[in-house]
């Protein structure tokens, strides 16, 4: 018999009752190192005092009123936004695959109104993830993904991720832009090349294509800066936001400048619950804490130190760990045995991590996690490296020889 909720996720057997920065307690009072943060979504961990106050104070006031009306929460975070990144103009939402939607819908729309409706397909790269929705299925191209529901919806062309000849080769007369996440997390934490990002741009800016960047999970602060881009020295066209927007709040957001965004006029785009009172009261408290002087600087130097001591785990625990990838406070460790067994053995020693693509851990701890939390969570990867490695020995004793 099906279950009340539908059972689209396999569920580990814990339920959390309270947060408390980077860590979360289980009803039966357990408690655990959160590197999942809600897939790289609670950016500001659990019960922060800041955010926290920023939702009660609205909820008491107004929550919801539609986009019928102004809503001055939203003017505020939309501007803040604006002056701190490379756009013009900001549509709120409700999440990341919407806010994709929106972005492939600019960039459309822009080819449309700017004489060249041909264009219309949009460039992907292999081992994207760009969200559920029927179309950002087609985007992200995963086979997977798509069986059982039907056409693919066409209009994405997908090329080898960091394969500058290949995109060249992909770019036709129909060809509208390119969609790129500067690093993927889904795909198994995979960072573009600097260069390669570059290059992109250039390309857009040759062959009159638009450059849209993929920041749901990798925007937000979780790199070092504001938004993965600003290490290339770059500026996307349009931009997709949402995970750690809200810190835990559901929102997405669509950066664009304004030869993009002029095109949406009223009527063309629109979101019920998207850019409420409620939301933009999580979004600016969120961003209240990301662009206090020295902050993001600190999420650099914690990812610096984080990426040299899971370096020496990857060296002492060669039948575990095969690489290290990932920026800032998004690293993934490249698993030998299958990443589920690894999961679990930091499950037991109280970690919360996720999996994602080519066998890798995926650890994206709340931007607010300290020093010692980090040390914490290095000394339960070596615990379960440790029993991992137990295992493979017994199991293949020549591969731990080596």
């Amino acid at each position: 018999m099906i279950p009340a909720l539908m059972p689209t996720y396999n569920r580990a057997d814990l339920a959390f009752e309270r947060g408390d920065g980077a860590w979360l307690y289980a009803q039966d009072g357990r408690r655990f190192l959160d590197f999942g943060a809600g897939i790289a979504t609670s950016s500001l961990g659990h019960g922060h005092p800041q955010l926290v106050a920023a939702i009660a104070e609205q909820a008491a006031r107004v929550m919801h009123v539609s986009n019928l009306y102004r809503v001055p929460q939203a003017e505020r975070l939309a501007a803040r936004l604006v002056a701190a990144s490379f756009a013009d103009s900001v549509f709120f939402c409700n999440s990341g695959a919407e806010a994709n939607e929106g972005m492939v819908k600019m960039i459309r729309k822009t080819m449309a109104e700017t004489g060249r409706a041909e264009r219309h397909r949009i460039i992907c790269f292999d081992g994207a993830f760009h969200g559920r929705t029927l179309a950002m299925l087609a985007a992200t191209g995963n086979a997977k993904y798509l069986a059982g529901f039907g056409p693919v919806v066409e209009g994405f062309d997908h090329v080898p991720f960091n394969n500058m000849n290949a995109l060249r080769d992909a770019i036709g007369p129909a060809t509208a832009g390119i969609i790129v996440e500067p690093v993927q997390g889904e795909g198994g934490v995979r960072p573009a090349d600097l260069q390669f990002l570059r290059e992109l741009r250039a390309a857009c800016d040759e062959f009159g294509l638009l450059l849209g960047m993929d920041e749901i999970q990798c925007g937000m602060g979780r790199t070092g800066k504001l938004f993965a881009h600003e290490w290339a020295g770059i500026t996307p066209d349009v931009m997709s936001l949402a995970k750690g927007i809200g810190g835990g709040f559901p929102m997405g957001a669509i950066l664009a400048r304004e030869a993009v965004a002029r095109h949406l006029t009223p009527g063309t785009h629109g979101t019920t619950f998207g850019g409420n009172p409620l939301a933009c009261a999580a979004g600016n408290a969120v961003l209240d804490v990301l662009l206090a002087p020295g902050f993001l600087a600190g999420v650099d130097r914690r990812g610096r130190a984080l990426w040299q001591a899971l370096e020496a785990v990857v060296r002492d625990y060669p039948t575990v760990f095969t690489g290290l990838r990932g920026a800032g406070l998004m690293l993934g460790l490249v698993c030998r045995p299958p990443q589920a067994e690894v999961q679990q053995a930091l499950l037991a020693e109280g970690l919360l991590a996720v999996n994602a693509g080519e066998n890798v851990v995926r650890l994206v701890p709340p931007l607010i996690v300290t020093d010692a939390d980090c040390a914490s969570a290095v000394a339960m990867i070596r615990a379960a490296a440790a029993r991992c490695a137990e295992i493979a020995k017994v199991a293949a004793p020549g591969l731990a020889a080596q």
